[in-house]
């Protein structure tokens, strides 16, 4: 336990943003050193060509996809034949229409899958799958596979983590044709949390020097140290301090400004990280299943819940 550090000023203050991650029963277990964003990216050629701009809530989001199903496009490409990419979505529309902390709730077992709550999540999700938002035979693609759609222009955006810019360029893509922004607001009362995945140092239990311990979490944790640790030449990552620089990157700097100033709601680590792996694994066959046929949504529920029942008695 180390929330002797937490209430330090220059840890509670600029690594704010992943206090929840860390925080177990009240205490925090540890300091985050790095993490990268999750985010809609998206072909701003095409958007320019179409005369639409970035959106910013839920009513934006779906009038631009129609204008772009509208032009003979799709809206989103994914590749969710190795599920967690619908556990992506899942994260962001579940965040966005109940909040962080229901959605934590959720993926520790203390909220019901047949909730009115989650049911309004899958209403918000299937409005997309209904306008065919998504790229046909999506659970045969993995999330690479899918990135071609995006490349020759047959589907605008892809909900994704920063590790898809690197291939998107690789591909052909500039930086003046591909462009990012926060997932939008669906539930104008619910601060906006993230998919942030975040690396960490702890102490063991059983340490012979925790002193020395808690002087190499406070080393980690600080600004310059952590700048240095996620510049191009190591992590090519985002530094969890506020305090910290960030390697000169277009899509690194718009991370870091969203993660450190706009994410009041809270960073998730991932969907597959914030389940256990059981009830992960099932929950996003689920949620795939969801993707292709909507129909089964009550059967879909049903077999989640039987699973937390199981897999959270102990």
């Amino acid at each position: 336990d180390v929330s002797d550090l937490w209430a330090e000023p220059a840890i509670a203050d600029n690594l704010a943003s992943t206090k929840g991650a860390m925080t177990i029963d009240g205490k925090q277990w540890g300091v985050p050193y790095t993490y990268y964003q999750w985010g809609v990216y998206y072909r701003k050629d095409i958007f320019d060509e179409l005369g639409l701009s970035e959106p910013t809530n839920w009513e934006e989001e779906k009038a631009n996809c129609q204008k772009i199903i509208d032009s003979g496009r799709k809206c989103y490409t994914i590749g969710s034949k190795f599920l967690w990419t619908a556990g992506g979505w899942f994260d962001y529309m579940n965040m966005r229409t109940n909040g962080f902390d229901f959605h934590m709730d959720l993926l520790t077992g203390q909220a019901s899958w047949e909730s009115d709550e989650v049911r309004k999540t899958f209403a918000n999700w299937r409005e997309l799958i209904d306008m065919g938002a998504f790229i046909d035979n999506h659970a045969s693609y993995s999330w690479q596979e899918a990135l071609p759609f995006m490349v020759k222009g047959d589907a605008t955006a892809y909900l994704m983590g920063n590790f898809a810019v690197a291939p998107l360029r690789d591909a052909g893509l500039t930086d003046d044709q591909l462009d990012f922004y926060q997932f939008v607001e669906i539930n104008p009362g619910v601060e906006l949390a993230e998919d942030a995945p975040t690396d960490t140092f702890h102490i063991p239990s059983n340490a012979t020097n925790k002193e020395a311990a808690r002087e190499f979490l406070r080393y980690v944790a600080s600004a310059d140290v952590q700048t240095w640790i996620n510049d191009g030449k190591n992590l090519g990552q985002l530094p969890v301090n506020a305090q910290s620089s960030v390697d000169k990157d277009k899509f690194l700097e718009q991370g870091f400004e969203m993660l450190s100033t706009n994410s009041p709601g809270g960073v998730a680590q991932f969907f597959d990280r914030d389940a256990p792996a059981e009830m992960a694994k099932v929950a996003m066959e689920g949620l795939q299943e969801f993707m292709v046929k909507p129909d089964n949504l009550d059967k879909i529920l049903k077999r989640l819940e039987r699973a937390r029942g199981r897999i959270y008695k102990n």
